[in-house]
């Protein structure tokens, strides 16, 4: 009650008049943060719901939490592996190590993401969304833990700008700015995004835990799985794949772990399972399409299972802003994200992940799917009204 009481005392000077009333959509930013907003509407017809977006977003950070944490224990594992020192190496130790080279990134995504909207919260004299909170988790976790501290700065600032702001904010972006974010720094240094065991692995101490990994050894500089089979090798099937204890970006090798973030989700009614599901439906219908005329020569699972296929059904697909709306265009557009994604990674041995492209095609193509689902329905109305 004390920071209640104190906050209510500042109040006045962040008001118009106040010393300081330029920084009103700040200090209103915090306020609605910790506390739940006291205003309710005085006129017109409103309807109140108990999930608002505050808690929407509070709740999809708390669902990506198992991913984050699995991954920050995969990123010493890895390290320990690639240094040769795994007998060496303690669960709390790889896991505080990942931690420690986790931690940069999420600073500064939410340093320079925030700060880029509470600067334009103040230029336009609007209030401050809380849509970052879920992006400025969800960019990390889709990146690999040795990008750049510079470049991950610029993409999120790129992003925040180019696919959010412009388009008036929170609710009215086009594209999820996290794979914006991702895509920007794919297709700016792909060098640093893809390409052998060095890009995923982190490969030097911090603060006394880890280990220095030097020279990866020849037999061991190969590309992720993912990558492999791009490329055409026979790779077989490896638990590793499903518990999330290989390669690759922070949050999304861990399928298990990913599980238990879509059970958040979908029990707590934030995402859609019928975006969800058609997203794997489409991905295995086209897996199977290509296992059956011989352009795929492994099992339709395994690319569900890899890469960042069931990181971005679950968390990036059902983004409520993005995705399709209507309940019949859910299954399209979830089917279309699942099948691209499978069309690129078997056609396009030059881009092994294809999900990313596959959301960020499935976010154009959402309105449009909403749109015909909706002129359909308005055309079967009045042809049941001509008939009677």
């Amino acid at each position: 009650m004390s920071l209640r009481n104190y906050l209510d005392k500042i109040r006045p000077k962040f008001e118009e008049g106040g010393k300081l009333h330029a920084f009103k959509s700040v200090y209103d930013g915090f306020d609605s943060f910790l506390y739940v907003p006291s205003e309710t509407s005085k006129s017109g017809a409103s309807i109140h719901d108990a999930i608002d977006s505050k808690r929407i977003m509070s709740i999809v950070v708390i669902a990506v939490l198992p991913a984050m944490l699995f991954g920050m224990y995969n990123v010493g594992y890895q390290n320990a592996v690639y240094a040769g020192k795994l007998a060496d190496a303690t669960f709390w130790g790889m896991f505080f190590y990942g931690f420690l080279a986790l931690l940069p990134n999420i600073l500064v995504s939410y340093i320079v993401g925030l700060g880029i909207e509470f600067a334009w919260a103040q230029w336009k004299k609007e209030e401050i969304q809380e849509g970052y909170l879920v992006s400025g988790i969800l960019i990390p976790l889709i990146l690999p833990v040795t990008i750049p501290l510079w470049m991950l700065a610029l993409a999120v600032a790129f992003s925040v700008i180019f696919a959010k702001e412009i388009f008036g904010g929170t609710g009215m972006n086009i594209f999820n700015p996290a794979l914006v974010a991702r895509a920007f720094l794919f297709f700016s240094y792909p060098s640093k995004m893809t390409g052998d065991i060095s890009v995923w692995v982190s490969q030097k101490s911090i603060c006394g835990l880890g280990f220095n990994v030097g020279q990866i050894p020849d037999g061991l500089t190969t590309a992720t799985p993912l990558g492999q089979m791009a490329q055409g090798a026979a790779v077989p099937f490896n638990t590793d794949w499903v518990t999330g204890l290989i390669p690759g970006s922070v949050g999304e090798t861990s399928v298990i772990a990913i599980a238990i973030g879509a059970v958040i989700l979908l029990w707590c009614g934030i995402a859609s399972w019928k975006t969800m599901l058609s997203v794997f439906v489409g991905g295995g219908v086209l897996g199977a399409i290509f296992n059956a005329t011989g352009s795929l020569s492994l099992p339709w699972y395994d690319y569900l299972t890899l890469g960042g296929f069931a990181f971005g059904a679950v968390f990036m697909a059902t983004d409520p802003v993005t995705s399709a709306r209507t309940e019949t265009g859910k299954w399209i557009y979830g089917f279309l994200i699942g099948a691209m994604a499978v069309i690129v990674r078997v056609l396009n041995a030059g881009y092994p992940e294809g999900m990313m492209l596959a959301i960020l095609l499935g976010n154009m193509f959402a309105p449009l799917i909403d749109y015909c689902v909706v002129e359909r329905n308005i055309s079967k109305r009045a042809n049941r009204l001509k008939n009677k």
